[in-house]
């Protein structure tokens, strides 16, 4: 008897359990949902101004390279409106909606490609910046950002407490700057550029309508339907090129790792008597180009940057540009006389290492 009481208050527990994780479908609730996105999602005075808003926010910032202008771009997240939309209504089968939120991202992206490319054409700015840069490169980090936020922007607008962190979620996600890069790639005539921002903002896009979905599906809005196990086929497909760039990001940080160790181990230009050194290497030219930055009082020739230039071509197997930035140091001792430097030498008619691998100087 004590057994089936104590079976029968867990059986209540789990199910009590289970309708505060996913409660049953409340008619005017969904309603009531049904109703605020439509609002989001409609192609509307206030969205189309906060679309212009937020790309020319964006685009100046990229152009100018300016974190904080960037961010401002950020919480604006347009977007994230119709996405919500888009995600509710593929579930429900509602095609007005559906067709609502189409409309609207379709002619926010649209509106933001030509504002973009038609203020970097004006521009015309020769190089492109590492704010740029580093949109053009997604991997499977951005799409567990891309889902981690959509999740959030999901619940956000069916419960209350969670909508106070929606600016920071925008912040994360970052919608309108990789669609801003796209432009300034087209503009600029860079075209794998625009290939990886264009794959970072479908990641997002992606990322977000999937995590919405399953929000509203969790918190009995809405039913699971067979548009939610496409979606999640889109995305395990688009995890192919994104799980590719993660390793292969994770690849280049280990060759800058073992770089940064045979500079400072294995060579004496770079090794002995510098200081400060800071290793960047550059991934996005043909030949990667590693711009070594050091203090020093030494000498440092362009026969000596050829030399370590081809050490590490020879010790990894691979073509790299070496570019030296060499911040100049005076040393002043208190008996009013310079310490005095030499500059190195190297013979290099025959290149050879010795035992050590060290470069070393000749006297």
């Amino acid at each position: 008897m004590v057994k089936k009481r104590k079976f029968k208050a867990v059986c209540r527990w789990l199910r009590m359990t289970f309708y505060r994780v996913i409660p049953p479908r409340n008619p005017e609730k969904v309603k009531s949902l049904h109703q605020k996105l439509s609002y989001d999602s409609s192609w509307s005075v206030d969205f189309i101004l906060c679309t212009i808003a937020a790309c020319l926010i964006a685009t100046f910032g990229l152009l100018s390279n300016s974190t904080a202008v960037i961010i401002g771009a950020m919480i604006v997240a347009p977007l994230m409106l119709p996405l919500r939309g888009l995600a509710f209504s593929a579930c429900e089968g509602d095609l007005n909606l559906f067709k609502k939120a189409i409309l609207s991202i379709v002619g926010a992206t649209l509106v933001s490609l030509f504002l973009s490319s038609t203020i970097a054409k004006i521009a015309s700015l020769p190089d492109m910046g590492s704010e740029i840069i580093a949109r053009t490169q997604p991997n499977l980090i951005d799409l567990g950002i891309a889902i981690t936020a959509g999740g959030i922007s999901g619940f956000g607008k069916i419960r209350e407490g969670i909508s106070e962190t929606l600016a920071g979620t925008a912040i994360a996600v970052a919608l309108m700057p990789p669609l801003c890069v796209v432009g300034i790639s087209l503009a600029m005539g860079n075209y794998p550029y625009a290939i990886g921002a264009f794959l970072l903002y479908i990641t997002n896009l992606l990322g977000i309508t999937l995590a919405c979905m399953i929000a509203f599906i969790v918190s009995g809005y809405t039913k699971a339907s067979q548009i939610l196990g496409w979606t999640t086929l889109l995305t395990i497909f688009l995890m192919i090129p994104l799980g590719a760039s993660f390793f292969r990001l994770l690849q280049q940080q280990q060759i800058e790792t073992e770089i940064n160790r045979k500079l400072v181990n294995e060579t004496i230009t770079v090794g002995k008597d510098v200081e400060n050194v800071k290793v960047k290497i550059v991934w996005t030219t043909k030949t990667p180009v590693i711009t070594v930055t050091l203090q020093t009082d030494k000498q440092i020739s362009p026969r000596q940057v050829r030399l370590v230039q081809d050490y590490l071509n020879q010790r990894l197997d691979r073509t790299f540009d070496l570019i030296f930035s060499v911040i100049p140091v005076k040393r002043i001792t208190g008996e009013d006389k310079e310490i005095p430097t030499f500059p190195l030498e190297i013979d290099g008619n025959n290149f050879s290492l010795p035992e050590n691998n060290q470069i070393i100087p000749l006297k």
